[in-house]
């Protein structure tokens, strides 16, 4: 029979042997994961336009996409911008300085992010199309029941009227408020509201209990998930402002530029 002191031993060159085998293992296989991990995001990102990536224009199964296809997509027609909550875009060196070696809007953490003040973050800002056809994707985040809630809200070229949007959650419980992700009819509800009245006043969208009354500005709630669709309503109308400077600085621009060519 081995003695205390050798079983300990034993214990403790088993442990670090174990534990080395999985650090190697890990950075082995990191940069695969991230490759993985980068291709999800940017899915989630295409889902909310997956109306006008399907052939003839018709629905997109972008889960059954290809990494290929996933980035050739962002390649060759997705134009990147990360911006301030000022309107102000963000240079890649700037982006890089901050942590995110890509320089890209797809390599911006929006957890990260949200743990900055409000001046200090800076948002990831998708443009799928050109003029009058152009679709910008908002990235949202926001609190749920249990943990973070999250998501990419399309619009048109109008800034007001959903294309589609898609969202996602850490911690919401399955069959309730997990139905956000789950449920494709919830996000569906939400194509062709609109975040803007006819006044041009920010009216967001608002996921009502009980049913949605107003058939512009609300969708249907969750049953049983209140508490989650209340964070959907107060993700969406907090994290779109944050894009509003940007916007209003390219109307302005836009003006301008017309007012001098005529």
């Amino acid at each position: 029979m081995h003695s205390t002191g050798y079983t300990l031993r034993f214990i403790i060159i088993l442990t670090a042997v174990v534990a080395l085998v999985l650090t190697a293992l890990r950075e082995f296989t990191k940069e695969q994961s991230d490759k993985n991990e980068a291709v999800f995001n940017k899915k989630e990102i295409l889902k909310a336009i997956a109306s006008k990536l399907g052939p003839d224009g018709g629905p997109a199964v972008v889960k059954d996409f290809d990494d290929q296809t996933v980035e050739q997509i962002f390649d060759s027609k997705i134009k990147q911008l990360v911006i301030k909550n000022n309107g102000d875009v963000v240079e890649k060196d700037a982006i890089m300085a901050a942590g995110y070696k890509g320089g890209q809007a797809t390599d911006v953490d929006m957890a990260k992010e949200k743990k900055k003040s409000e001046d200090d973050r800076m948002f990831p800002l998708f443009i799928y199309g050109e003029g009058k056809d152009a679709i910008y994707i908002m990235n949202v985040r926001g609190s749920g029941l249990w943990d973070e809630i999250w998501g990419n809200i399309a619009v048109k070229s109008d800034l007001s009227t959903i294309v589609g949007v898609s969202f996602d959650h850490k911690g919401e419980t399955p069959g309730l408020g997990a139905e956000i992700k789950d449920n494709p009819a919830f996000p569906r509800s939400f194509t062709n509201k609109r975040l803007f009245n006819d006044a041009g006043e920010f009216t967001s969208v608002i996921v009502r209990k009980g049913g949605a009354r107003d058939k512009n500005h609300e969708v249907d709630g969750i049953s049983g998930a209140t508490v989650t669709a209340d964070g959907v309503t107060e993700m969406i109308a907090r994290c779109i402002n944050y894009y509003q400077p940007y916007f209003e600085k390219q109307k302005a621009s836009s003006l301008q530029g017309y007012l001098i060519n005529n």
